[in-house]
């Protein structure tokens, strides 16, 4: 027995199957996960001493890779002077600042907690404006554990094989109505039918819940005239996306201004925070400006917000992104050509440097048609990819990601590595 696997034995006798988010448990690829001990750039290493090219960043937050020198640099700052206040810092002031100034759709933030947190207030705070109960999500995008929201929310549900998740109370689920993403006619008839009781459309710009999926030309576009149409309230989940497919998120990459967006992941430079902000009008809502309540202990921590703050500075200091479209570009062409060659159906799907491989022949527009893919293929392609040290999402629905301190020999290594593990 190796000492990941010691401890994820101990961890089963005190946390719900051993770990605290499903997906890491292996249970959609099988075996038992890997104990991480420590990263550096692009790779990471087990408790077992064993190194891997990390394409899981912590799930999106390390655009920079692990342990980025300026981040380093702020948390120590932070160590020294104090960690947590619950008082309002310079630090955080800093951050909401850039946040609108990097993403003019936002005119006024709230730092929050999680994703989840920040997602959440956005919906109530888009209840509470137009006065309206009905919310619209999308198939297989997940926008965190509320439960509202918890309803077809792609690779979460789909790895533990449930329609969606016990204790979410019928009644809120009759008020989301959950639509195909990319169909256009679905969204239409919703509008047409109940446009009059929609407050608010949560989208994941472009899908990373259900593996990386892009919106159609002109889908968002549709979607942004339907909402004004009918007063509702557009909300871009960029939690994902945000500061990850471009320096100012998918709406300024598909050119579209949501009424509010949310944050998390970037935003901390790898430490739990989460936003969400938009037009003034809608913000100056939100308590004590207004009468939607909305507070945390923990909002706006320092460590996080200067986490954040260096993470995003560096980001418009340096722009990494057209380094990483040649590196997901060069990823994504020899993951082709190594099927090709195996002769094995799949389709590279990728944003920038989010990408899924989906083993099917099928183009994969929506959560339908990515799960054609064949799961039980690409749990074995996993496990030979983690032999030879690459280290991908634990699931066929889950987005892996680019980081800045990936190489072209780190490229080139898992290209090698998929050619081998495609033949299995």
């Amino acid at each position: 027995m190796n000492r990941s696997e010691e401890l994820f034995n101990r961890a089963q006798k005190v946390i719900p199957g051993g770990v605290n988010s499903p997906v890491r448990a292996f249970r959609a690829v099988g075996g038992k996960p890997l104990f991480i001990q420590r990263g550096q750039g692009g790779h990471i290493w087990d408790a077992d001493g064993n190194e891997y090219i990390d394409y899981v960043g912590s799930w999106g937050p390390l655009i920079f890779g692990h342990r980025p020198a300026e981040v380093i640099e702020a948390l120590n700052e932070v160590l020294e002077i104090g960690t947590s206040f619950g008082a309002p810092t310079e630090r955080e002031v800093e951050l909401a600042e850039l946040i609108t100034k990097l993403l003019p759709s936002i005119e006024l933030v709230r730092l929050v907690s999680s994703g989840t947190e920040a997602t959440t207030s956005a919906i109530r705070v888009a209840r509470g404006f137009t006065g309206r109960e009905r919310i619209i999500k999308f198939d297989g995008c997940y926008h965190g554990a509320g439960d509202s929201l918890l309803v077809r929310a792609g690779s979460g549900v789909a790895t533990l094989g449930l329609p969606d998740s016990p204790g979410v109370p019928a009644c809120l689920a009759e008020l989301t109505t959950v639509l195909p993403f990319n169909d256009a006619d679905a969204l239409k008839d919703e509008f047409d039918r109940r446009g009059q009781e929609i407050a608010c459309v949560i989208i994941e710009p472009v899908v990373g819940n259900s593996g990386c999926i892009a919106p159609r030309a002109g889908y968002l576009q549709l979607l942004r005239d339907l909402t004004q149409r009918h007063s509702s309230v557009l909300i871009f989940d960029e939690v994902m996306t945000g500061f990850r497919v471009a320096l100012g998120g998918a709406q300024s990459l598909y050119g579209i201004r949501p009424d509010l967006t949310t944050m998390g992941k970037i935003i901390g430079g790898g430490l739990p925070v989460g936003a969400y902000g938009g037009r003034g009008d809608i913000m100056n809502r939100v308590a004590p400006a207004g009468p939607i309540y909305q507070a945390g202990t923990l909002s706006g921590n320092p460590l996080a917000v200067s986490a954040g703050l260096a993470t995003l500075k560096r980001l418009q200091r340096e722009n990494p992104y057209q380094r990483l479209e040649e590196l997901g570009a060069r990823l994504e062409r020899g993951l082709l050509e190594a099927a090709t060659g195996a002769g094995v159906p799949v389709r590279v799907n990728r944003v920038g440097s989010m990408f899924t491989l989906f083993f099917t022949d099928r183009e994969v527009t929506d959560f339908e048609s990515a799960k054609t893919s064949n799961t039980q293929r690409f749990n074995r392609f996993f496990h030979s990819m983690l032999d030879q040290g690459i280290y991908l999402p634990p699931s066929q629905f889950e987005a892996a990601f680019l980081s800045a301190a990936h190489t072209e020999s780190d490229i080139e290594r898992t290209v090698d590595a998929a050619a081998q593990a495609l033949k299995i």
